[in-house]
């Protein structure tokens, strides 16, 4: 029996919106399409841009919500309704200002972090027994300054280490996809101080 899994990217639609730190999940999910070759097209059923592929019995779905982020979780119900995925089969890539650009972390559950996109999954779903990896985006270096921080676009220095991660999450996400997590965290889970 087909087995259908969802990678979502969150970010925020939009040309003014590209290349900004809040959107480095909708980055890294676009990488994974490239590499895969498909192309993402309004979905029928649900707020996003959609590409499909297929290894064997197993359909995967990566999802970039249209709803901007604080609303996320819409599109990410719509679509698990609609294609009947089981929690344990959604990975959502977002950033993360926890973690220092450069660092990755691979969850399979936990809360949201204060990250708006995944407050809204979790508001949808009614949990947080989800898959997430986090990308790190570095903190801004007072609490008020957050928001322009995350909606700044990454300078040219950090665009080249964000590469590196991109390349990093679009691995992770693959070996989340063959169920080796195990390995996926140890390969990326690392940081230098505790959470």
């Amino acid at each position: 029996m087909a087995t259908t899994k969802l990678i979502v990217g969150l970010g925020n639609p939009g040309r003014e919106y590209e290349l900004t730190r809040h959107n480095a999940g909708f980055m890294a999910v676009q990488l994974l399409g490239r590499k895969w070759g498909v192309e993402f097209k309004k979905c029928r059923y649900a707020s996003a841009v959609t590409a499909e592929v297929r290894e064997g019995d197993l359909k995967i779905i990566l999802a970039l919500p249209m709803t901007f982020m604080n609303n996320s979780g819409a599109a990410v119900r719509d679509i698990i309704k609609f294609d009947n995925i089981a929690l344990e089969d959604v990975l959502i890539v977002c950033d993360d200002l926890r973690l220092d650009l450069g660092q990755l972390r691979l969850r399979l559950e936990g809360s949201d972090g204060g990250h708006n996109g995944l407050k809204s999954i979790t508001a949808h779903l009614a949990t947080g027994q989800y898959g997430r990896v986090k990308l790190g985006i570095s903190a801004p270096l007072t609490v008020d300054k957050q928001v322009d921080y995350v909606l700044g676009k990454f300078s040219a220095q950090e665009v080249k280490i964000l590469e590196g991660v991109l390349e990093s999450a679009c691995d992770c996400c693959r070996l989340w996809l063959t169920g080796d997590t195990s390995k996926a965290m140890t390969l990326y889970n690392k940081r230098k101080d505790n959470e």
